[in-house]
């Protein structure tokens, strides 16, 4: 268990999220394509894991794949998230889990920006919840305000 964000038990998470958050982050459901809350979402700010509140992906790596769900080329912190192999649906894939609360956030692909790295992080908008970079500090995550300094 991440001593910063710990994963609530079931009951509570199930108390909490919606049964489509539920289904996403415990079950690895996947949500319809180009009609997700962050897919076409573009404002500053970090995405945190819906279930425990963990960083896990900012604004500034986010980008329009116009594959139907949010893109990113890749996490806030390599720790923040975990990779592991998905063999369902009769192929290979890598899921992405939150590293805090194991919570399933998506896939990534090697399609992605080649001058980024080339990675495509396929994220469900369920998973997350978007911090606007105005609450970040209000809401606990002051830190992450380093991100969107100019360079």
């Amino acid at each position: 268990m991440h001593k910063k964000y710990p994963k609530p038990d079931l009951e509570t998470i199930k108390s909490r999220l919606t049964g489509l958050q539920f289904a996403v982050t415990q079950e690895q459901a996947t949500e319809q394509p180009f009609s997700n809350e962050y897919d076409d979402f573009f404002e500053e700010g970090i995405y945190v894991d819906i279930v425990t509140g963990q960083p896990v992906f900012s604004s500034r790596d986010k980008f329009d794949s116009h594959c139907g769900w949010p893109s990113f080329t890749g996490p806030i912190e390599p720790e923040s998230v975990v990779l592991s192999d998905d063999y369902s649906h009769h192929m290979h894939r890598i899921e992405v889990k939150s590293a805090a609360g194991a919570s399933h956030l998506g896939h990534v692909f090697d399609d992605g920006p080649i001058n980024s790295g080339g990675k495509r992080y396929c994220i469900n908008s369920a998973s997350l919840r978007f911090v606007k970079k105005a609450q970040l500090e209000s809401e606990g995550y002051g830190e992450y305000l380093k991100l969107f300094e100019k360079e």
